[in-house]
Parts: C-alpha cells; sequence; structure tokens
C-alpha cells in the first residue's frame, strides 16, 4: 500500500498546553517534549473510508527510553522509543469509516531522562487518497488554516455597502477575523485578538504608487495608526467586547474627491450593546491617487494565529444592500464564494460557505469533513429590510 510522510511542522499542533509547558511545533516538529500532560494533536484526511497503519518518525536525545501514548481516532496505543538516531516506529492499524480528517494525538507516559522525544513525522499507509499540508515553503499558512470569502456584486456607482454579521456562539476563537464589508484597497469588521481583548477594525491601503492613506477624522475612542501586516496604510480600530451570537451592522462610504484626485473612504457600525439605531463612526480615511466608488465588495473568514489553526470558527453574513450615488437602495442577494490558496493547493480541505437560513456563510478550520467546493454562486431570499431611511454621514 502506498505509503506518506506527513510532517508535524505543518499538520501538527498543541492541543492540551498545561501552565508552564514548553512544548513547542518548529519546522522540525514537535520539540521539548517535556510535560506528561501536553497533548499534541496531527491531523490529515482520508479520501475515503479505509484501513490505515501509523508510524511515528523520532528519535530520543538526552535519554535512553521514553514511553508514548498515540491514540489514532480514539483508539490508543502505546510504544517505546529506544534510539537517539531517527526512525519510525509502528504505532498500530485502524479502519477509518467514512472519508474525512484523521486526528493522531501524542501524549507523554513515562521517559528516563528529560524529554519524551523529538517527533518529525508519522507514516502513513494506506489505500486511500490522503490529503494533508506537504509545501513546506508555506506550512505558516496551512497551520493558519484556509481562508474563505463570499463576494458581492453592487451596482455601478454604489456609494454605500450594508452588512450585518453574526458569529454563532463558541464559533469566536482566538485568532478570528470576521471581515464584514471589504472593498478594493481595504477592509472592516471585527476581530478575537486575545481572551481579553477585541476589536472593530477599519483599515486602508496606502496607494499603488506609493503615495499614503491619511486621516481625516475619526469617532470617539477609536484608535489610528499605520497598518503594517499586509502592506502600508492607514488602520483605525476600537477596542469593544462584541459577543457572539449577537448581529452587529456595518456600514462603508466610498466617494471620490474628484479635485484632488483622491478617494474618501468611511466606515460606521452599530453596536446594540449601546444603541440598537445609533450609528457609531469609526474613521473616514483619504487615498490618494485613487478615485473610485465601491468595487471589489466583498466578506471574508480568517485566522491570523497558527498555533490556533485546528479551531473551528463560523460566521453568518445577511441583509446586505448597496446605495448609489442617488441615494437609491438595492438589496444585495448573490454571493459569489471563493477560497485562499491554502485550500486551493489542497494544504487544508476544513472550509465551506453557502447560503442557509436566509443568509450567507462561511466556516474554516476545525478540521471537519464536509468541505464545500469553492468558486460558486449562492442566491439568498430577499428580506426587503432596508437598513436606514438616511444613510449615516460623518
Amino acid at each position: 500500500m502506498p505509503l506518506s510522510m506527513v510532517a508535524l511542522a505543518g499538520n501538527a499542533f498543541l492541543t492540551t498546553v498545561p501552565p508552564g509547558a514548553t512544548e513547542v511545533i518548529n519546522q522540525n516538529g514537535l520539540a521539548n517534549w517535556m510535560n506528561p500532560n501536553t497533548v499534541c494533536s496531527v491531523y490529515f484526511r482520508v479520501a475515503s473510508a479505509a484501513q490505515i497503519s501509523v508510524g511515528l518518525k523520532g528519535y530520543l536525545a538526552g535519554n535512553s527510553t521514553s514511553t508514548v501514548r498515540v491514540t489514532i481516532n480514539g483508539t490508543p496505543f502505546t510504544i517505546q522509543l529506544t534510539g537517539t538516531t531517527p526512525q519510525t516506529y509502528p504505532v498500530g492499524t485502524v479502519m477509518v469509516s467514512a472519508a474525512g480528517y484523521v486526528t493522531v494525538a501524542l501524549q507523554g507516559i513515562s521517559k528516563s531522562g528529560g524529554v519524551f522525544g523529538n517527533v518529525s513525522d508519522l507514516s502513513v499507509t494506506t489505500t486511500a487518497a490522503l490529503t494533508f499540508a506537504d509545501d513546506s515553503a508555506n506550512y505558516y499558512w496551512s497551520r493558519r488554516g484556509p481562508s474563505v470569502h463570499m463576494n458581492y456584486d453592487v451596482p455601478a456607482n454604489s456609494e454605500y455597502f450594508y452588512n450585518e454579521v453574526t458569529v454563532p456562539v463558541g464559533a469566536d476563537a482566538i485568532g478570528s477575523y470576521f471581515m464584514v464589508a471589504g472593498f478594493t484597497g481595504g477592509y472592516s469588521g471585527i476581530q478575537v485578538n486575545s481572551a481579553t481583548e477585541r476589536k472593530v477594525l477599519f483599515s486602508v491601503w496606502d496607494a499603488d504608487d506609493g503615495q499614503k492613506t491619511t486621516l481625516v477624522s475619526k469617532g470617539a475612542d477609536v484608535v489610528t495608526g499605520t497598518f503594517g501586516n499586509e502592506g502600508t496604510g492607514g488602520q483605525a480600530y476600537l477596542v469593544f467586547n462584541w459577543k457572539a451570537g449577537t448581529t452587529y451592522k456595518f456600514a462603508t462610504r466610498i466617494r471620490p474627491e474628484t479635485s484632488t484626485g483622491s478617494t474618501l473612504f468611511s466606515a460606521w457600525i452599530i453596536t446594540p450593546e449601546t444603541d440598537t439605531s445609533k450609528w457609531r463612526y469609526i474613521a473616514t480615511w483619504k487615498r490618494p491617487s485613487t478615485t473610485t466608488y465601491q468595487s471589489g465588495v466583498h466578506s471574508f473568514l480568517e485566522n491570523f494565529v497558527a498555533d490556533n489553526g485546528y479551531v473551528g470558527r463560523r460566521v453568518q453574513y445577511g441583509n446586505q444592500w448597496a446605495q448609489n450615488t442617488n441615494g437609491t437602495l438595492t438589496e444585495v442577494t448573490t454571493g459569489h464564494y471563493t477560497a485562499d490558496a491554502t485550500a486551493n493547493n489542497a494544504q487544508r480541505m476544513d472550509y465551506a460557505g453557502g447560503v442557509q437560513n436566509g443568509q450567507f456563510w462561511l466556516r474554516n478550520c476545525g478540521f471537519f469533513a464536509d468541505y464545500v467546493t469553492p468558486d460558486q454562486s449562492f442566491m439568498r431570499p430577499t428580506t426587503g429590510r432596508r437598513p436606514w431611511a438616511v444613510a449615516p454621514t460623518n
């Protein structure tokens, strides 16, 4: 049967990390494996039901023996590591009953020295086709997991775009960005930055010719500065403890300033915790060398913390509208679902999107089985719920 080597560097996560644990996943795999309460989980996908045989490639350093538990989809095996030269230790064979991801969990039991061992790969022997991250140059991105997008067609000369976002309870893992109203040159949405901090974010890149985006004005309690993660530009954020299960309303306004050859980008949010009808102003940015209305309008879901790429996320987007320069509101009911290179290059297959309960939805990470093939269009039912009688202004 075909044998594959699944590198921990791109396919493993520390899924249980006790206080003071020193374990890491690095370019060589699992290292500093010292704590018996740490669990390292490795994931790969089988395309069909099949029998699989698993081995563990590793070696000892600074001790003569160690005993570890390797659990394959819930079936535990105990093996001993005995050598200082890398070798593959047979673990066991299990039957996988359906297509989907297999989880192999590693946990130390006993050791004669400081560490349980260094583990670089799993060997997997099976007749089923396997999917796992095998592009070593992009292991960082495969561990972050696939990003998915919903792209909206808005009428020409649309000045405003309106969207509603709801993150289901339990789907708001640390490292999530639920981007609500994106456009050519920037985006706005909500983030989970840590266990204690959440943000409303609004960013606009610098112009294509390198001229700087500048701040025109900002709302109360909004922090502004430069944005350096995906390029240079202006970033505004509001530290706000938004809640999963609550619906938030976003609006962006994009309008050219023909006298200067620039475009003004503005964003607002309604936070029902403070006021269910009042638009909370985020900021307005001026982008030079740009004259445009709304274009490239989209939403997306991403994880930006690689160590949390094993935790699932989901988001719902509902009741999209666009308003043109004449003030005419048009309901936007078609979304085109796409995915990033991690998905398109089959490094991960835990991504999905579509329409459910009248809303567009996106899902990623978590190593679930029922992925949805990207590059599809979906249509949601109309709501007739106009977002405003008068559009927000700053």
